[in-house]
């Protein structure tokens, strides 16, 4: 395909590095501030350095904001048969077609660790994408990481609060847990490594094992043990699970305000 992103920043410019590895693809990149791209992407600064009717997929990576006044500029360049690729979180579908009219319409939900290919996406499509076009979308995300077809938009926002903002949570739980590490003597450098390898051992034998997490869970704690002694506090009053619950509805919540 010969795909036109709009915007190349950080999201993008992760999204893209790990696309220009494949070579099944051509890539432009339309922004003007965009340096240090990949061998082999296109850079243009300017509408008029592009024509009418170029690319199979536009992909939209620029701020929510900036959409009504920016894509207008680029629609000509897209293919009939084509579609627009929207990245951009909380940007709904029918806002995107008031700006480009009746036009297939790809929404992706990505996350940042789509920079080191391990990213999880959300995909919808709406009623005027073909089934080839949107297999094909589908492979080209799924090349960042893991990429879930959904069937909704409402999906996409309750994907958002668990896989798009989950990394916030996630590196807040591991700034906490670096910090009590370094609570009981560790130097920050040594901290890391502890919970940073122990985080990432732990998630691969969960990955490898056909045990639920509770099974492993309590396969290593001990009666009157020392992880059983952490655990008591971990989830005492079940203030754990109830936390994880309002921080997903929460974001979940603006996720559908924000649409």
């Amino acid at each position: 395909m010969n795909i036109l992103l709009i915007g190349c920043g950080k999201m993008g410019g992760a999204m893209l590095r790990q696309w220009a590895e494949v070579p099944d693809n051509t890539f432009t990149v339309a922004d003007p501030a965009a340096t240090a791209l990949p061998d082999g992407v296109r850079h243009v600064t300017k509408t008029t350095e592009l024509e009418a009717a170029e690319f199979d997929v536009v992909i939209i990576a620029i701020k929510p904001q900036m959409i009504a006044g920016v894509l207008p500029d680029y629609a000509f360049a897209l293919k009939p048969e084509g579609c627009f690729v929207s990245i951009a979180a909380g940007c709904s579908i029918a806002s995107i077609a008031k700006v480009v009219g009746d036009r297939a319409i790809i929404r992706v939900m990505p996350n940042l660790a789509a920079m080191v290919g391990q990213g999880v996406s959300g995909l919808v499509a709406n009623a005027l994408c073909s089934d080839d076009l949107k297999a094909r979308v589908t492979e080209l995300v799924a090349q960042t990481g893991t990429c879930v077809e959904l069937a909704d938009e409402d999906q996409i926002d309750r994907l958002t609060a668990i896989s798009g903002s989950g990394p916030g949570y996630v590196f807040e739980l591991m700034r906490s847990y670096v910090a009590a590490a370094k609570s009981v003597g560790f130097d920050d450098e040594t901290a890391r490594k502890l919970v940073f390898d122990t985080i990432s051992g732990t998630v691969e034998t969960a990955r490898q094992s056909d045990e639920t997490l509770e099974d492993l869970r309590n396969s290593v704690t001990s009666k009157n043990g020392t992880t059983q002694a952490g655990l008591s506090q971990l989830m005492r009053d079940g203030q754990l699970e109830g936390l994880f619950h309002d921080t997903v509805q929460a974001a979940y919540a603006r996720a559908v305000e924000l649409r």
